[in-house]
Parts: structure tokens; C-alpha cells; sequence
């Protein structure tokens, strides 16, 4: 059975708010008469992306039969709102630690892979949603609707490739670790991605 406990609802509550401020901060450009409006809609992008991200590592390795809980990483909580200001945002305010004796490369890889992946379904939902739109987007409502698409397409598939990333303790270091190849062909999508809809959105 999936259980959260209190304590990594109040991790996982602490480190979305902290994101969504943190990409609010970084698309505000440094004008932030609009923050008030803009941070809402972060947050849609941002839930979708850095809840179901981490509850795709939890419930992968629960399927495996392992026990996992999310904890924040304070530091990173830290890092990710300082780093916004100066045009990028570390987005690493903690992890789903997994309790084991033991893993094979192959289990945790694909625990650590679960993430992004739903990163970039995430954000093809957001498009897809966006290009439905049609002439609803020209209304006060749509145009609403269309932005917070446009920020969750761009914000799901910047967390995958920024999770993809090689580095100890992203989930890419873990892909790696059990298959280069599959995780070349994920960070050459995610990062495709970012290229094509960071400059067509």
C-alpha cells in the first residue's frame, strides 16, 4: 500500500512552495509587479512536475517492494531559491530516500529514470492542452489557461533533462550507472525537448 507519512507531507508541501517561488523568481526576469499572478501559475507547472516527479520515484520503488520516503534537502532548498535570481534555478530541494540492504544498478536505475519520464509526459500533456486551445487562448480565460501550459510544458521538460544531469545525486548519475545507452537516448530527448520548446513557446 502507497503511505505517506506527516513528516513527508510537510517535506514535500515545503520543498513545492520553495520550488514554485524559486521558478517564479526566474521567469519574473527581475520585474516582479506580476509575481502575484505569475506564482500561481508556476505552482500548477511546478505541482504537476515536482510532486508527481517525486511520486514516481516512490511508488516504482514501492512496486519493487522497497520502502520510500521523501525528504527535503535543506541546502538544496536553499541553493535552488539563491540560484533563481541569477537566471537558472538548481532544482534539487531533496530526494526520495529508499531503504534497502541492497539494490541492483538495473532496479535503481529504473527507479531513478521513473522520474523524468514522467517529466516529459507531463509536458507533452501541457502542449497538447496548449495547442487545443484554439481560439479560446485569445480570451482573458484562455489566455490564462495557455500560460500556464506554456510554463508547465517548459518546466516539466527543464526538470527532466536538469534531472538527467550525471551528476551524484541527480537521478542521471543512477541511469548511467546502469545503462549508458538508455541513459544518452533519455537526456538526448529531455534535452531536445527543452531546445525546441524553450524557443517555440
Amino acid at each position: 500500500m502507497f503511505r505517506f507519512t506527516g513528516k513527508e507531507i510537510r517535506d514535500l508541501i515545503i520543498s513545492f512552495i520553495v520550488i514554485a517561488l524559486g521558478f517564479t523568481i526566474l521567469y519574473s526576469n527581475g520585474d516582479y509587479s506580476n509575481i502575484g499572478l505569475v506564482f500561481p501559475i508556476v505552482m500548477i507547472g511546478v505541482g504537476a512536475g515536482f510532486i508527481f516527479h517525486e511520486l514516481g520515484h516512490k511508488f516504482v520503488a514501492m512496486h519493487y517492494g522497497y520502502y520510500a520516503e521523501y525528504e527535503l534537502w535543506p541546502t538544496g532548498l536553499i541553493i535552488a531559491l539563491v540560484s533563481s535570481f541569477f537566471g537558472f534555478i538548481f532544482a534539487a530541494p531533496g530526494a526520495v530516500v529508499i531503504y534497502s540492504n541492497g539494490m541492483e544498478k538495473k532496479t535503481n536505475g529504473i527507479i531513478s529514470i521513473a522520474g523524468p519520464i514522467v517529466n516529459i509526459i507531463l509536458g507533452l500533456i501541457f502542449f497538447l492542452i496548449l495547442v487545443s486551445l484554439g481560439d479560446f487562448a485569445y480570451t482573458e480565460t484562455g489566455y490564462l489557461v495557455a500560460l500556464t501550459c506554456v510554463l508547465g510544458t517548459r518546466i516539466n521538460f527543464f526538470l527532466a533533462a536538469f534531472n538527467l544531469l550525471p551528476i551524484p545525486p541527480l537521478d542521471g548519475s543512477k541511469v548511467m550507472a546502469w545503462s549508458v545507452p538508455v541513459w544518452l537516448i533519455t537526456f538526448a530527448i529531455a534535452a531536445l525537448l527543452v531546445l525546441i520548446f524553450g524557443g517555440f513557446l
